[in-house]
């Protein structure tokens, strides 16, 4: 095959034999080479094709460890976009117009922030006049609250008499009447009793969701919530190569799994994906919801007037039961804690686990890792278990309200998305986005990671605990070889070496050098993927 020669380039490969160089050769989707201008030339021959870089600095084509790229593309595609609604009646005017250009049976929003509105104040009554003929799910910013309208309500027989699900809660008015809101498992009560997304969108949606990635330098991901929806249509995708980048995927489990159950369905459905493009090798578990719905566990109460405390999602015998059958079998564990007792358990089931099976380089990892107790801190290295980060979250957002440092209160506060901590006390690193909960853009999350402060464009606010900042150099590794490790594809991408996969970027400037609040405004240039150009920016040729 042709090959191709990168070349006037100012290359950072993230492998430490080899930290920089100026060229490099792809061929059959691989780099052939990487070194001085000439020599690649000369092994590239007289009739490669030539990208010329201009100088430009190229990384490894980043990889987002915890992205649910197919639910945000759909979002993309058939979703009212709420996020920047800050008052009710902007909420009903943007669904007004979106439900205007769909003709599906159900009208779907996502993105209302739980500093505007809440149990009190969104409820089927700001739904009704504007959505009055079809059903209407619209979820907040987090995804683990939403809203229904009354036909919604109708349609799935949610009655005065409906008993909560497991883990989940239907919020009720002081007359037992549903008022629309749903808390956490509750949302998932719903969706199995309303119309589906067709097909078709879910394609277009990928669609969208991998452009999207793709033009922000994203060459790979694990989504860490795949469903049976997910499993075929990226399986559809993968099989007419129609993937633009890489897919791994945690398959929930619940707390009504027995070790038998989730052990049988998630080996059939691991044997039955199991590509270079397309692999499922994870489990997933809640052990908590969020603060902003008091469905964090923590070790002690909630510090605010309210008080309280909310239990874990698993209880523990069943946490070590389920960890360590799984891990015997040799799947990755991905679990979800915001709560400090949420981490604790999680690391108590993986401690089970290795006295049980031994150690082993799973690289089990702990999203989101909001609140982590000091004592904590030291079990992640000794357990080889991953701090998965979302640094966008490690700021004061100067425009959406937040009461939840009310709810952690001032004793704990310096916990609170201790990533610096984390990472001095050895614990493995990668960081990512949690998309469509917040940006997917690595630039703005590395951004706020070396500043604790948001984008520029956000406005300005003090730093949140500065003393957490991450260095430049260590976010663009969570980003990069940590990330493909975390994925379990670090053995071919994550950096560019010899033999690894073509997957690239080229950045229109030089992030480890120029104003750290710069870094959040920086632009892709070019995404290669195995080779090919799967975003290329219109001001570079």
């Amino acid at each position: 095959m042709t090959r191709l020669l990168l070349t006037n380039a100012d290359i950072r490969t993230m492998n430490p034999a080899q930290p920089t160089a100026y060229a490099l050769v792809i061929e059959d989707g691989r780099i052939l080479a990487i070194g001085d201008a000439a020599p690649m030339a000369a092994l590239a021959g007289p009739e490669a094709k030539v990208i010329d870089a201009q100088g430009h600095l190229v990384l490894p084509g980043f990889q987002d460890a915890h992205i649910h790229l197919l639910n945000g593309g759909t979002d993309l595609v058939e979703t009212a976009q709420l996020y920047d609604c800050t008052t009710t009646d902007q909420i009903a005017a943007t669904l007004q117009a979106h439900a205007a250009t769909q003709d599906g049976p159900m009208i779907w929003g996502a993105g209302w922030q739980c500093g505007f509105f809440g149990d009190a104040t969104l409820t089927r009554a700001v739904l009704d006049p504007v959505t009055p003929d079809r059903p209407c799910l619209i979820y907040d910013g987090n995804f683990h609250n939403a809203c229904l309208n009354t036909r919604a309500i109708e349609m799935i027989g949610l009655t005065d008499d409906t008993p909560d699900p497991a883990n989940g809660h239907f919020v009720r008015d002081a007359t037992g009447r549903a008022t629309g809101m749903l808390h956490e498992d509750a949302i998932y009560w719903a969706l199995d009793r309303l119309p589906r997304t067709t097909e078709a969108t879910f394609h277009a949606g990928l669609r969208a969701g991998q452009a999207l990635a793709n033009r922000h330098g994203i060459t790979g991901i694990l989504d860490p919530f795949i469903q049976s929806h997910h499993i075929g249509i990226y399986a559809q995708a993968a099989a007419q190569g129609a993937l633009t980048l890489r897919v791994a995927g945690a398959m929930s489990v619940t707390a009504a799994d027995t070790v038998d159950s989730a052990l049988a369905r998630l080996t059939a459905r691991r044997a039955a994906h199991r590509t270079e493009d397309f692999r499922l090798h994870s489990a997933k578990f809640f052990l908590d919801g969020g603060l902003e719905n008091r469905t964090a566990a923590l070790i002690d109460d909630y510090a605010d007037a309210q008080g309280g405390n909310c239990p874990l999602m698993f209880p523990p015998d069943q946490i070590r039961a389920l960890f360590t059958a799984l891990d015997a079998a040799r799947f990755q564990i991905h679990v979800h804690c915001i709560g400090d007792l949420a981490t604790r358990a999680a690391l108590d089931g993986f401690q089970a686990a290795r006295a049980a099976n031994g150690p082993w380089p799973g690289l089990h990892q702990i999203a989101h890792c909001q609140l982590v107790h000091p004592d904590d801190r030291p079990r992640f290295a000794a357990l080889g278990v991953m701090a998965n980060l979302q640094p966008f979250w490690a700021c004061t957002d100067p425009i959406i309200p937040d009461d939840t440092m009310s709810m952690i209160g001032p004793a704990r506060a310096p916990c609170t998305y201790a990533n610096r901590s984390l990472i001095d006390a050895g614990a493995p690193w990668c960081i990512n986005s949690d998309w469509a909960v917040t940006t997917l853009n690595p630039f703005e999350i590395i951004g706020t990671a070396i500043t604790r402060e948001p984008p520029r464009h956000r406005g300005r606010a003090a730093p949140f605990f500065p003393a957490e900042r991450m260095t430049i150099h260590e976010a663009v590794l969570g980003y990069t070889t940590h990330a493909a490790a975390a994925c379990w594809r670090g053995h071919y991408s994550g950096a560019l070496r010899p033999g690894f996969s073509a997957d690239l970027i080229i950045l229109d400037r030089d992030i480890f050098t120029c104003d750290p609040y710069a870094v959040a405004e920086t632009q892709v240039l070019l995404t290669l993927f195995k080779g090919r150009a799967v975003h290329r920016a219109a001001c570079f040729t």
